[in-house]
């Protein structure tokens, strides 16, 4: 607690709060659409992989607003970008309110969308949160601020039952309260002392764009508009929206997608963060195809096991600062991979798959603090745009866990070949990462050397310099 206390001291812990909670309501409006799921799809009558790609949709959006959001924290103030992204998330709970009755599934899909705006906070909040701290408590900060997962406790406790008094539709508007209070406490507190450079018009046009070009493609592509149809054109919604963003992108900042840790850094976190997002939205309505459980208990289980991830995260965080993310993140992943093939060969009684459901959530919540541990070290000069990239493959891989667990028990009755093809992709990363653990080690533990003035890293062989491995042109 001391070691809490005194970190602390050493920034402004007022910023601190307010990115945290920009990030925590921003993510409770994200996942919304998972905790009203089970309502909405008893009277609607949708489908396994419809309800799948209802909660998944979000989650998609999230992901692409992310690299946006990374683009544009390059150059705009933080603080101003966390108060826009608040204003649009906060449209569907105004439509919901001035609209109910026209809530049909596509338009469901559209606001979803703008739901994902709530999650793409996550690039602005932590680099935010970030820069008002020194490096050597940096896990530890960003584990705090990304502590935010918290929001979905909120998804899973509170909206159920507003739901089942009043309506689903009356719960998205009444849930537009908590941005409210966000904005406010954004507008008075927070602060983001990050470096800026570049044109501040152009990473704003590209943003715009985005918003249009998502609100277009999601329900062309659910329709077949683009001459793709059925799941084939879901699956490729991943891919159409980053590649539109990423096309955008200035090439000093698409160098990046030429290193080798960019992509073993995106695989790790579509894996940790991915799994802990999208287990969050679709645990409920798996739960009760499972095991026949009623909304109101999935929604209170759902909500421990995001509280279990969300309060973990920080703990992920501080173990990273002292044995190093690419050490703590070898434990875990290996943990994931093991609950994912339990989940699969297992057919647990509700008891104990509950208890496999809390501990993969545990690890999740690990490996996302001990992630992003890792990322101001390895990229000090591009913080804010690499924790856009990283977090949207975070997005990326919280999208194709509900699509695919839905077209998967839509195809077989069974979840278990989505569980084990997650398992098994959980195993490769702890691979890719073992036989990377020696290289990473020299710039993963990094402290700074008062003595010689300058940033070190402890590696095997002893102490070795940290290199800045960013230059601009």
């Amino acid at each position: 607690m001391k070691h809490l206390l005194d970190a602390l001291k050493m920034g402004n812990p007022k910023a601190l709060f307010a990115s945290f909670l920009y990030f925590d309501t921003g993510f409770s409006i994200w996942l919304l659409l998972g905790a009203l799921a089970p309502f909405i799809t008893q009277e609607m009558n949708l489908s396994p992989a419809q309800k799948g790609f209802l909660v998944a949709v979000p989650v998609l959006s999230a992901a692409v607003f992310r690299l946006n959001f990374g683009h544009m924290y390059q150059s705009l103030d933080g603080k101003k970008i966390a108060l826009v992204g608040i204003l649009l998330s906060s449209i569907p709970s105004i439509y919901a309110l001035l609209f109910p009755n026209s809530l049909d599934y596509t338009t469901l899909l559209l606001l979803g969308v703008l739901l994902g705006l709530g999650g793409a906070s996550f690039a602005v909040a932590l680099p935010m949160a970030g820069s008002n701290y020194p490096k050597e408590v940096q896990g530890l900060v960003l584990g705090l601020a990304a502590a935010g997962n918290i929001g979905a406790v909120l998804d899973g406790i509170l909206f159920p039952p507003l739901a089942k008094v009043f309506g689903w539709r009356e719960t998205m508007a009444i849930a537009g309260i908590l941005l409210v209070i966000t904005f406010l406490v954004v507008l008075l507190w927070a602060k983001d002392k990050g470096e800026k450079e570049g044109n501040k018009y152009y990473p704003i046009t590209v943003f715009v764009t985005t918003v249009f070009f998502m609100l277009f493609v999601v329900p062309a592509l659910y329709n077949g508009w683009l001459w793709i149809k059925g799941k084939e054109a879901l699956l490729l919604l991943p891919l159409i929206g980053s590649s539109f963003v990423l096309a955008f992108l200035p090439n000093k900042y698409r160098r990046v997608f030429l290193e080798r840790d960019t992509w073993v850094m995106i695989l790790i976190y579509s894996i940790t963060f991915g799994g802990f997002v999208g287990m969050s939205s679709y645990v409920s309505l798996y739960l009760i195809d499972q095991y026949a459980l009623d909304k109101l208990t999935a929604g209170a289980l759902m909500s421990a096991f995001a509280f279990t991830g969300a309060f973990i995260r920080p703990f992920g965080g501080y173990i990273a600062d002292r044995i190093s993310g690419a050490t703590a993140l070898l434990f875990i992943l290996f943990g994931i991979s093991a609950m994912y093939l339990v989940l699969s060969f297992l057919k647990l009684p509700p008891l104990l798959g509950a208890l496999s459901l809390l501990v993969i959530f545990a690890f999740f919540g690990l490996g996302n603090g001990a992630t992003f541990q890792l990322v101001p070290q390895r990229w000090p000069k591009v913080r804010g745009l690499m924790t856009g990239i990283i977090g949207a493959a975070g997005g990326f891989g919280g999208f194709y866990l509900p699509t695919v667990l839905g077209t998967v028990k839509e195809a077989t009755g069974s979840y278990s070949s989505g569980f084990f093809l997650f398992g098994v992709v959980s195993l490769v990363a702890l691979v890719i990462l073992k036989l990377l653990h020696n290289q990473w080690m020299e710039w993963a533990y990094v402290r700074y050397d008062y003595e010689r003035e300058m940033l070190t890293g402890i590696a095997k062989n002893g102490r070795v310099v940290m290199e800045l491995l960013y230059k601009e042109d």
